[in-house]
């Protein structure tokens, strides 16, 4: 068994989405994802996939991304990315798929592994003082699922934890953020991050080992639609 991740699918089978409007890069690519998914996973590997998965409004809307995503090879854990707009009662959804699991407020065990996350928030961002608070209240509802997610790895007696985030984990400059102190009194060993789809943004990402934890960028323009293997 190996472990991939690629996040930002933004599949849009049901919905007149083009994603290429952001980039050349970005043309047919659900047709690029599932080629090269085919090419380097096996039934036996697990995919982990930090969030934007389709661009779907409702659940009914996005089953066909579902469905898409769930016949290709291997298991899918999932967390909810800012355009899942679809996500709704994760536990309805993991008895629906047999493929695909729906991470919210709970742990996915890999041998002595457990993978936890939610989707994170904004940090960082100047803005006026009502949308600051209103990041703020956002952000600690965020750390609460997030705490919840490792309480349950725990209780799960994994030897070490791997996170799941949707938006980075820390502001474009910054070292620390709620989100990190939070993974600091836990067992964190990695963190799997998606969202960001600039050059510029890359470049300013956190990269590679910090304090004991190991940060991966998964987007999937930036992995050039090729699934990650974080295992060897």
């Amino acid at each position: 068994m190996k472990v991939f991740a690629i996040a930002d699918l933004h599949l849009s089978h049901a919905s007149n989405k083009p994603m290429d409007v952001f980039g050349d890069n970005w043309m047919s690519h659900m047709e690029k994802i599932k080629k090269n998914w085919e090419q380097h996973i096996t039934e036996q590997d697990v995919v982990l996939i930090p969030g934007d998965i389709s661009w779907a409004m409702r659940l009914k809307e996005a089953e066909i991304d579902l469905n898409w995503l769930d016949a290709l090879p291997g298991q899918k854990i999932c967390i909810r990315g800012n355009h899942d707009y679809w996500w709704d009662r994760p536990g309805k959804l993991n008895r629906i798929y047999t493929k695909t699991y729906f991470l919210q407020n709970t742990v996915y065990k890999l041998d002595e592994i457990g993978i936890c996350g939610t989707r994170g928030w904004t940090l960082g961002e100047a803005c006026d003082e009502e949308v600051k608070a209103e990041n703020e209240r956002l952000v600690e509802r965020e750390c609460v699922r997030l705490k919840l997610s490792l309480e349950a790895a725990l209780k799960e007696g994994v030897k070490e934890i791997w996170v799941m985030l949707h938006y980075p984990p820390n502001a474009e400059g910054e070292k620390d953020s709620p989100f990190i102190e939070l993974m600091k009194q836990y067992p964190v060993t990695r963190v799997i991050y998606g969202h960001l789809h600039d050059k510029s943004s890359w470049e300013n990402a956190p990269l590679g080992e910090r304090d004991g934890i190991l940060y991966h960028l998964v987007s999937a323009d930036y992995l050039d639609f090729i699934p990650i293997c974080l295992t060897t």
